[in-house]
């Protein structure tokens, strides 16, 4: 359909954050949307269906070396420690270091989803009755003000190798804000590694498409929360290595022309074009220490697992 004979409509906007960030999205070229938003209440769900995949080797891969591993760590953090998790819940990791950790005196997670935090904080709270847990709300993409931990030290928790959803400039950005932290001289950070293209591909498009519906789903939710048209039938999930910038893209891409209406604009799609909704780039060694170095932290210790596919890093405060 000619855009120009399509009919203005008024727009049925439910999270105007979400729409505002679409518009901006679909306004660059290439066309791109923060995967912050793939997490509504399905997405979130569908996620959880990617951690259980054969092919999707980082969730339990991490979750086993933290098991293995825990003495290790275990002689990097303080007693009286205040163990800060940014993207906070009440996983299985969380718990193996709530567990495992036996210096740790306060638990602070910090999570953008209030409800969800205050929830698991609460859970958390009695399971760890030795802990004094304290939520914080807040985005960790933004400077995260601690609470008055009195003194005590402070020991980051960055796991699920979330810091490769960000470019390596927001990456360095991020680790340097977090070293402005009060007390706070030792990291925990899940990495993903560079590894075959193959076992990477795979772990980001599954045999069963499951990642196909988690990528999909971000239109359904712009049809619902910002006011979109979007027909799912008419774009395919699309996962590519892209080996000069050491990271695995995820695309949304049109299988025709077509002009989607997302609130009051119309967004123009020839076929191929794609929509990109993910990077999560991967790390060497190497790669990650000139990052923690340039951040102003020193690699210290790298555990992984026997295949070394995935890595958990202790840095320190340089």
């Amino acid at each position: 359909m000619d855009a120009r004979t399509m009919e203005p409509r008024k727009p049925e906007i439910g999270n105007s954050a979400l729409y505002s960030d679409v518009i901006a999205g679909m306004s660059r070229s290439p066309k791109g949307l923060s995967p912050k938003w793939f997490y509504d209440d399905r997405g979130s769900a569908i996620f959880e269906e990617i951690t259980q995949l054969s092919e999707y080797y980082p969730s339990r891969t991490e979750r086993a070396i933290l098991e293995t591993g825990l003495a290790r760590i275990e002689a990097h953090v303080p007693a009286g420690a205040a163990l800060v998790e940014l993207g906070s819940g009440a996983s299985v990791k969380t718990r193996l270091l709530l567990n495992g950790l036996k210096g740790l005196s306060t638990y602070v997670p910090v999570d953008i989803s209030e409800d969800f935090l205050h929830a698991s904080a609460a859970e958390l709270a009695t399971d760890f009755p030795r802990l004094d847990v304290r939520p914080v709300v807040a985005d960790f993409m933004q400077p995260v003000p601690l609470p008055d931990l009195g003194g005590q030290p402070v020991v980051g928790f960055f796991p699920g190798s979330t810091i490769g959803n960000l470019s390596p400039d927001a990456a360095r950005a991020l680790l340097m804000r977090l070293g402005e932290w009060p007390d706070h001289d030792t990291l925990i950070l899940g990495v993903d590694l560079v590894k075959a293209p193959e076992t990477l591909v795979a772990a980001y498009d599954d045999a069963s498409g499951v990642t196909a519906r988690f990528n999909l789903n971000l239109l359904r939710r712009l049809n619902r929360e910002a006011g979109a048209e979007f027909d799912l039938e008419t774009f395919r999930h699309k996962a590519i290595w892209n080996a000069t910038e050491a990271r695995v893209e995820m695309h949304l891409q049109s299988l025709e022309d077509q002009s989607v209406q997302i609130g009051d604009h119309v967004v123009e799609f020839a076929a191929g074009e794609t929509i990109h909704t993910e990077n999560s780039h991967k790390y060497s060694v190497e790669s990650l220490s000139e990052l923690a170095r340039t951040a102003g932290w020193h690699l210290a210790e790298v555990l992984t697992d026997p295949q070394a596919l995935f890595a958990v890093a202790i840095l320190h405060r340089t």
